[in-house]
């Protein structure tokens, strides 16, 4: 018995010995793949970059083509292993394959096709104020299986691709222009009238440089009126390209200072709401 352990030891042996050159060979090339992955990578994505307006496209499809060098190294170091059977039947079998490991990474593979989807379809560029399910932040990232979101209190969300793409999304800043609105209730009286309001507050805007004129100018709608209070709907237009600072703080300033602006004239201003 003795005997025999040795001698499949040795043939064991000898077979490892046969193969030890052609697993050197096999793992000098998966190394030699992975770094002219990485490189080939860096140099995609640092071209597409300079030629594209969009960095979030040009990230994405540099990772996509540094998995598929990855791939194709695996599958020619598999090759050289003497494993061309098992290669040829992926290649071969292709369908069965793809079914069965959809089927076992489901998630996987529907997060980096949402992520595909996404990367062409841009509905949202780096630093693009959007919405998703109620979470509102500037887009950071976008991977092959998440889309990074920062808030404005600086917590980073990962929301898996599929997500993004089947959720219905606001997106804040890509027209460059966003409408905003304000609730103002003025007392009325013997000089105070809504028409009286409303030309104060319109003098007041077409002061303000960061409010737009042309094309889109302010304007202020009657929304209610009783005996002795009527309530002014004032909508205006500004840059969104910054959300928080150049929307979120004009507004709050712009309440602050129409009603200066009505206390001034000698208008009551009960309320305002935004």
């Amino acid at each position: 018995m003795f005997q025999d352990l040795q001698r499949v030891l040795a043939t064991y042996w000898q077979h490892f010995l046969f193969v030890l050159p052609k697993l050197f060979i096999a793992l000098l090339l998966l190394i030699v793949a992975v770094f002219i992955a990485n490189r080939v990578s860096t140099l995609l994505g640092g071209r597409l970059r300079q030629r594209s307006t969009d960095p979030l496209l040009a990230d994405f499809l540099a990772s996509i083509s540094k998995w598929v060098m990855v791939l194709l190294g695996l599958l020619l170091a598999l090759n050289i292993l003497g494993f061309s059977g098992i290669v040829g039947s992926l290649v071969g079998a292709a369908g069965v394959s793809a079914f069965i490991v959809g089927f076992a990474f489901k998630d996987i593979a529907e997060n980096f096709l949402a992520g595909v989807i996404l990367a062409f379809n841009r509905p949202f560029h780096i630093n693009d104020t959007v919405e998703i399910k109620g979470l509102i932040g500037h887009v950071e990232a976008l991977n092959l299986r998440i889309t990074l979101i920062r808030t404005f209190d600086g917590k980073h969300i990962y929301l898996p691709n599929s997500l993004v793409l089947k959720e219905p999304l606001i997106n804040y800043t890509r027209d460059g222009n966003l409408r905003q609105e304000f609730l103002v209730s003025v007392e009325l009286g013997e000089n105070a009238s809504p028409d009286v309001a409303t030309t104060i507050i319109l003098n007041y805007l077409r002061t303000v440089a960061d409010v737009q004129q042309t094309p889109r100018a302010p304007y202020v709608n009657l929304e209610k009126a009783t005996a002795t209070t009527a309530d002014l709907r004032v909508y205006f237009w500004a840059d969104s390209e910054d959300y928080r600072r150049g929307v979120l703080q004009l507004k709050s300033r712009l309440m602050q200072e129409v009603k200066q602006e009505l206390l001034g004239a000698g208008l009551g201003v009960p309320a305002l709401a935004g």
